[in-house]
């Protein structure tokens, strides 16, 4: 019966083997100097552990013992061999310290940052804050930071409510969102890619459900997405989703979400302006579709519960018609 379940087994541990969210497949340089930690201890430990094994193995040898009297040699050779192992535990630890250090140093790294945003996390999403000196070129995003590949990024980490954790481990090392306090984190990705990111600190009911993605792009392409998200909302031209702008406006949900170019400023929940460009919606829950706009919009609390999105009460209709408009929202 064992036998049989140990395929079983196999297969459940094989399913954690993926690339999406990795410390050993790593493509920034905080996490390659993470990486490289990670190997050096392994590496250290497989020694110790192969030299404790041999000890061991020395040490349960039989040995004719060839005088009857105290053998004194045998308690100097404990004594020295004690000894030695001491000295080897000191230098090991202190070696493992140093290299941890500096390693510890390359996630914040100093200089100039190319880019910076404040990362606001909130039970359960995140809000990405893309600073700039001329204040009409700020704009906001939620659960997707997008990023120029071979730029250092510079990461102003903040919470809303209790603490949270910043973790791309292909990226970088974690660092924690403290409420009233900001950590700063320093992200640079070598290659185009979709980098997986997740809160690593239980903050509540949907802590599973707080992902993000980090998206890195060439520099041609990331100014393109730059210039797309400084523009106002595009106006919708379908009558399904002109209609369900209304609805928007009119029910609660401009209270809590702002759309640039339209009278909704809401600042409780994630800025919408781009909100169909998105990869996903609800921190990584659902795919960005029109069905799944309407299923998060009628009934939050069943796909999310606990979280600040209360349920409005909208007809057959309105539910169609403001999915359109969220549909509309690129």
């Amino acid at each position: 019966m064992k036998l049989r379940c140990l395929p079983l087994a196999l297969l459940i541990m094989l399913s954690g083997c993926s690339t999406a969210q990795s410390v050993l497949h790593a493509h920034g340089e905080a996490a390659i100097a993470l990486k490289n930690l990670i190997i050096f201890i392994a590496w250290v430990a497989a020694i110790i552990w192969l030299a404790v094994v041999g000890f061991l193995t020395f040490a349960l040898v039989p040995r004719r013992n060839h005088s009857a009297g105290p053998d004194n040699r045998s308690e100097r050779t404990m004594t020295i061999a004690v000894a030695t192992a001491t000295a080897a535990t000191a230098l090991i630890i202190g070696i493992l310290t140093v290299a941890s250090f500096y390693t510890t140093r390359a996630l914040n790294s100093g200089g100039n940052a190319d880019v910076t945003v404040v990362v606001r996390a909130q039970q359960w999403w995140w809000q990405f804050i893309y600073a700039d000196h001329d204040q009409t070129q700020i704009f906001q995003t939620a659960n997707e930071l997008h990023i120029p590949v071979g730029k250092t990024i510079r990461l102003r980490l903040q919470a809303v409510d209790v603490i949270h954790s910043f973790w791309v481990p292909s990226l970088a090392g974690k660092l924690d969102l403290i409420p009233g306090r900001e950590n700063t984190l320093t992200l640079r990705a070598e290659r185009p890619g979709i980098y997986r990111g997740q809160c690593a600190e239980f903050c509540g009911l949907q802590h599973g459900h707080m992902a993000f993605a980090v998206i890195a792009e060439d520099d041609a392409d990331y100014q393109r997405w730059l210039a797309r998200q400084r523009l106002d909302a595009a106006k919708p031209t379908e009558a399904e989703a002109i209609a369900g702008q209304g609805v928007f406006l009119a029910k609660q949900c401009a209270a809590c979400h702002a759309i640039r170019g339209t009278s909704a400023s809401g600042s409780t929940g994630p800025d919408l302006t781009h909100v169909a460009g998105r990869r996903t919606i609800a921190a990584g829950l659902l795919e960005t579709t029109r069905g799944s706009f309407a299923a998060w919009i009628a009934d939050p609390q069943t796909l999310k519960p606990g979280n600040n999105m209360p349920m409005v009460p909208l007809t057959a209709d309105e539910l169609r018609q403001l999915s359109a408009y969220m549909e509309s929202l690129r």
